[in-house]
Parts: C-alpha cells; structure tokens; sequence
C-alpha cells in the first residue's frame, strides 16, 4: 500500500473535517500532529510517498527533498508554497500538486482570517489577554482599553482581507485610512476608505492591521521609521505574515513602550519559540497563526487535499505545479 503523511495537524482535526475514505482504502495514512524539524522530518517522513501539507507550517527545502528517496507527491494549499523549493521537488522527481481556490467549496469559508484580525483587534485594544489570565488567578481589573468607535483605522493593503475589514470598521463607527503600493483612490474609496500615503497612514491611524501577501516588496514594510511614527496610543495588528513587520524593532517599539501594544497571529518563526521575548511583553496579546484555521476552511482544504491524492494515486494527477515532472519515465 501507499503510505500518505498528514504534516502539522495541531488541532487533530484532519481526519474529522473531510472524507479520507478514499484514501484510507487504498493507503495508509498518517496523522503527525505537531511540527517537525527537518533533521527529524528527514527521519520520520521516509518511509511516505504521499506528504500533504498545511499552508507554511513546514518548509520543504533541496536538502529535505533529496533525503526522502520514495517521496512521490506533495499537496499544498493555495497554488506556490514560499518555503518550498520547487526546483528541488522537479529535480528529485516529485510532483506538487497545489489547491483549486475557485472550486465553489471555498466561497464560504474565506473571511476566517479577517473575522480572527477584527477579534484579535478587539482583543488587543481592550486588553482582554492580560485581563483573562487576571482573572484565572483570582484577580479583578486593573486595565483600560480603548473604544474603536470614532478611531481611525489604517488598513495596510485592501485585497479580500483589507476590504472586508473595512466593512467592519464601518459598522464600527471608524473611519478607514488604507495604502499599498498599486491601491488608487477609486479602489479605495469603492471599499470604504480614503487612500492616503503610507507615512500618512502611520501617523493619523489609531490601529494598523496588516493585510499583505509577504513578497520581497513587503518584506520587512512595517520598520523602525513606521512604528516611530505612530501614536504612542496606536495599536498595531499583523494577521498576514510576520516578516512584513520587522521584527527587532516591533519589540524595540513595544518594550519602550513606543506604541500602546500589538496583537499578533504571525511571526517570524513558526511555531513562535517558547523562549521567545513577544510571550513575555505584557503589551502584546498573541495567537498561534489561527487566521486560516477554523473547522470550514480545514474542511475545505482537506477536501481539496483528498481529491488531488485519489486523482494520483488513479494514476491520473491533477493541479500539479510542475508538470514537467510527469513527462518522465
């Protein structure tokens, strides 16, 4: 039989959300429900010819590829994984076959993220993390937050995301900043928000949430000039990926006290490190890259993941990233 591996499965939830039937019956399947290093993905992943991935959660570099000799097919979701060498899976012979977002299975699922950045904002603002572990140890208030109605929210990209938070700011009661690099006036204003320039965002907005894709133009966007220039009571929201903030001087920010807090679903490195200095700033009120991951859209993903490994192993691929692999013998 086929061995599939199921990578990065934290919440134990693959198996449940979509119908591995048809894979079950022809292969065995694997559920790994925490992350691997690669020395220990090297190790652990050998025996699998299948290996279905979870977004970022694990990156596939050359040397991880060349050191998985039976590997035969990788899924991802979405239709490029960043942190995987694509050149590298050709090289050894795999194929990669990526996720169909236009199949009508995700059209109800897709404001996961900016439901989780709107919670996370409110999260923050009202310092609802501080005050919850207060509680849990038997203590009473001793914070105040601040209300979002009346504030200017500044939206940084106004995509999917950036437009449907803007919606909610709407009804909020805020008015809504946005910039990105090809966003124009008309764009901006059919969502609900007013264009200005990137250094006018940072200065007037009482919140910034990010809402880009992370690309070698916004990597590292949101730097020391940008935080020195907000509000001291502003509040910055990053639910895209944590390099588009740069991350020494967000804790520079934070630790002096610069800015009034953050609330963060993304970071740098992921899983976040247990000694890492963000879980211990009082300031910052953290989740654990839960954008993407609530019970429908796994479903969706699954789902899609299910289909791209029967129609493999029918011997009949399909929405393979590299199809020059395919031309082999």
């Amino acid at each position: 039989m086929h061995r599939v591996a199921i990578l990065d499965d934290y919440a134990g939830v693959a198996l449940d959300v979509a119908d591995w039937s048809p894979v079950q019956t022809r292969s065995s399947v694997t559920v790994f429900d925490r992350h691997l290093c690669e020395a220990e993905a090297a190790r652990a992943l050998r025996p699998f010819d299948v290996v279905c991935t979870m977004r970022e959660r694990m990156a596939f570099p050359r040397n991880l590829f060349e050191r998985l000799p039976d590997l035969k097919l990788v899924t991802i979701v979405g239709t490029s994984l960043p942190n995987l060498d694509m050149a590298a899976a050709t090289d050894c012979g795999v194929a990669i076959a990526h996720s169909d977002f236009a199949n009508p299975r995700f059209r109800s699922v897709r404001d996961a993220t900016p439901e989780l950045a709107w919670g996370l904002m409110i999260a923050t603002v009202r310092h609802l993390a501080e005050e919850h572990r207060r509680m849990r140890d038997g203590g009473w208030q001793a914070t105040a937050g601040m209300a979002l109605w009346g504030k200017t929210l500044g939206l940084l990209g106004l995509g999917r995301t950036g437009r449907r938070m803007a919606g909610y700011a709407t009804a909020f009661g805020m008015d809504v900043i946005a910039w990105s690099q090809n966003l124009t006036e008309e764009a901006a204003a059919a969502a609900g928000a007013r264009r200005v320039e990137k250094a006018t965002l940072f200065d007037e907005a009482d919140v910034v949430s990010a809402h880009l894709v992370l690309s070698e133009r916004t990597r590292g966007l949101v730097g020391a000039p940008e935080l020195g220039a907000m509000k001291p009571h502003a509040y910055l929201i990053n639910t895209s990926r944590g390099p588009i903030v740069d991350e020494a001087a967000l804790l520079a920010a934070l630790e002096s006290g610069r800015i009034a807090g953050a609330g963060l679903d993304v970071y740098d490195t992921e899983p976040l490190p247990a000694d890492h200095p963000l879980r211990r700033l009082p300031n910052v009120t953290l989740s654990p890259h839960l954008g993407y991951a609530t019970r429908e859209m796994l479903g969706a993903f699954y789902t899609d993941t299910v289909d791209a490994v029967v129609a493999w192993l029918d011997g009949a691929p399909i929405r393979i990233a590299n199809p020059e692999v395919l031309q082999r013998d």
